[in-house]
């Protein structure tokens, strides 16, 4: 009984130190997986018990698809060595994650005395000889350098915590800037993480033979290739981690292909991809100012469009990227936010004509300046909510990289 209260009394050390302040799943994650290393010793943690049991995942959930759980741990083993490293140098108690388990395990360590054995002081010293002195002098060398080295150590890990725009501690002395605040606000106060469903086009072929896109008319589905997305997508997805850790929160990322109905329901969703490659977004309400598509006929035939259903004074009656025989030096993209198909959750859009304009779009929602600008352009006040709207960008694109971003329209959505 003694020592499950010691390993309990070091978790509460733990759950409350500055490394995991904050890092509210992270610390949930300890406590479940410590509690039942002290009251089922020696019993494997099964990864869909904690995904059900800790995070609250639905019975259908699919380790073997959703990443989540692993991910999770991987961060608390990373925390745990940083508080190791930082505050937790003197702790008597160890507490470590074994990489490749779920299964918690604690340590003891001998912490040295700081107060030295005076009860001999009055003996006559004992001169050491001379080989054994150097060997003295050797260990204290050495044991003075692991020392340094351990503060050094702490000293870069502080650093970069602070650098990183306190990703995962609330009192991080940056934090997101206000416009970034008010933007993502219903992503970031939801009672669980975003889910970030990006664009995997359906493939036909392999691509050491070469690939296609899928035809309905011609292809069977059974040869369908969903395995890629664009490089515009995967830039996209790490952009949105890096603005939700700079406000202490973490995103869910998901491959459209894999996405329900079921998800729409009970989560925030982030779309990123247009709906001719993210075809998730043909099964949920979408945009009704913007409308993405293909030109039937004239020199364009093919091409993909943003139609404009209500033009307004000085906007287009429709937005074409370069076209698909030239290479590409503009895009357009377009940025939604609206209520999902549970009212009390909300959709974001980010979705260009191509791979770049999509890229470009999340890019502008990630940078407070454009999100400013956006904001003033909407009749929200500063405090308030964000209404629905819908917005289009054009994206000057050089070697394959948005390098100018202009809002061309911004259209409320009426309720």
């Amino acid at each position: 009984m003694v020592e499950r209260e010691r390993n309990l009394r070091q978790i509460d050390r733990l759950v409350t130190s500055q490394t995991l302040h904050g890092s509210e799943s992270l610390c949930k994650l300890l406590r479940y997986l410590a509690s039942h290393a002290v009251e089922q010793p020696g019993v494997p943690v099964k990864e869909y018990q904690i995904a059900t049991e800790v995070f609250g995942r639905p019975a259908n959930f699919d380790p073997q698809v959703d990443s989540t759980i692993r991910v999770q741990a991987g961060r608390l083993r990373v925390k745990l060595t940083e508080y190791y490293a930082s505050e937790g140098t003197e702790d008597p108690i160890v507490v470590e994650l074994p990489k490749g388990s779920y299964a918690v395990s604690f340590h003891h360590r001998v912490i040295p005395s700081k107060n030295h054995d005076v009860a001999d002081a009055d003996r006559a010293p004992i001169e050491p000889p001379a080989r054994s002195r150097s060997w003295m002098i050797a260990t204290f060398l050495m044991a003075a350098g692991l020392i340094v080295a351990a503060i050094a150590i702490a000293a870069l890990l502080a650093s970069r915590k602070a650098s990183a725009g306190g990703a995962d501690t609330a009192s991080s002395t940056v934090a997101a800037p206000a416009a970034l605040q008010h933007f993502w606000k219903p992503f970031v106060e939801g009672r669980d993480e975003p889910w970030v469903i990006f664009s995997n086009a359906a493939f036909v072929g392999r691509p050491e033979v070469g690939m296609r896109y899928y035809d309905s008319k011609r292809d069977s589905r059974d040869v369908i290739f969903d395995h890629y997305t664009g490089v515009g997508e995967v830039l996209a997805v790490h952009d949105l981690d890096q603005v939700f850790s700079e406000q202490n929160r973490q995103i869910r990322v998901k491959r459209g292909s894999l996405f329900s109905l079921d998800d729409a329901k009970s989560n925030n969703l982030i779309f990123v991809g247009s709906p001719s490659e993210n075809l998730t977004l043909q099964e949920i309400p979408g945009t009704k100012e913007f409308i993405f598509q293909r030109e039937s006929s004239g020199p364009r035939k093919g091409d993909l469009a943003i139609i404009n259903e209500h033009p307004q004074s000085g906007e287009a009656p429709k937005f074409l990227a370069s076209p698909s025989s030239d290479g590409i030096t503009e895009d357009y993209a377009v940025v939604a936010f609206m209520p999902g198909i549970n009212p009390s959750q909300s959709v974001l859009i980010l979705a260009g004509t191509t791979t770049f304009g999509t890229q470009g779009a999340v890019e502008f929602v990630c940078h407070d300046q454009d999100v400013a600008n956006l904001l003033l352009r909407l009749s929200s006040s500063p405090t308030g909510d964000v209404k629905p709207f819908e917005a289009v960008l054009r994206e000057k694109i050089e070697r394959g990289v948005p390098v100018g971003t202009q809002l061309v329209a911004v259209h409320e959505r009426t309720p």
